[in-house]
């Protein structure tokens, strides 16, 4: 796994998620990933950070193997740390955040990119919450930020995912491109917030987190206290012991 970062003179930082096959991240890569971009954002050299991945698509979430060949509750707690982590980070970092997402973004990566301030997408892309088919909760909040409220519901119950010209209709990704094209997109946007004052658009991330209408960590939070719930009632593990296992899953309980 390598979460690879680097910063232009331009003062452009960029972020690469390259997590093979499926840049699904353990619970030191969330950390890893939260660390690398809160040190971006307090880095006065630094104006804008590019988040982006290598491979087939963004970002699918947490490791459940990892999580399942763990003893105890260690790696569940630690996942939900470190996404908790990851998400606040990029909502927390001091400059603009740009997410340039290719493929299949679930999950985790809903977290990563609900929380960005600017959404490029690969004409491929596709989002969605497929955490009820894993006996969790999570990010709904951040899902709520890319599709209309009666749009994100359904998706939550039927773990469906949107396209990003769907995202594109809503107004949450700001363009979509060919895949081959995604990286220019994103630098395009990055290079235009980078040319602007960086004490002013510092004051500016500021602003428009201070006047935000949801308390993102908050609500998050409070999401996360229903996966602990599903985990103590033993469905949580039922349904990734099934992922992992490529079966169905009891659906009884």
């Amino acid at each position: 796994m390598a979460i690879n970062q680097s910063v232009d003179d331009r003062g452009i930082a960029e972020v690469v998620v390259d997590a093979p096959p499926v840049n699904a991240l353990t619970v030191a890569g969330w950390f890893e990933l939260a660390r690398v971009v809160r040190a971006l954002g307090e880095d006065l050299a630094v104006r804008v950070v590019v988040l982006r991945a290598e491979g087939r698509g963004f970002n699918a979430g947490v490791d459940i193997k990892e999580m399942q060949a763990t003893e105890g509750f260690d790696a569940l707690v630690g996942a939900n740390r470190g996404c908790y982590a990851a998400f606040a980070a990029v909502y927390e970092c001091a400059v603009p955040v740009i997410a340039a997402v290719n493929g299949y973004c679930l999950g985790g990566g809903i977290g990563l990119v609900g929380n960005a301030d600017v959404i490029v997408a690969s004409d491929d892309a596709t989002f969605g919450l497929p955490e009820v088919d894993r006996g969790a909760l999570g990010a709904a909040t951040h899902l709520a930020r890319l599709v209309p409220q009666h749009k994100m519901r359904a998706m939550v119950y039927t773990a469906a995912t949107a396209t990003a010209a769907e995202l594109h209709h809503f107004g949450s990704v700001l363009k979509v491109v060919p895949r081959g094209e995604l990286r220019a997109a994103a630098m395009e946007v990055a290079e235009s917030i980078a040319a602007k004052s960086p004490a002013v658009i510092r004051a500016a991330k500021a602003s428009l987190n201070g006047i935000d209408p949801i308390d993102v960590n908050r609500s998050y939070r409070f999401e996360q206290g229903f996966t602990f719930e599903l985990n103590l009632l033993g469905v949580a593990d039922e349904h990734r012991d099934a992922f992992v296992d490529k079966r169905d899953t009891d659906t009884s309980k």
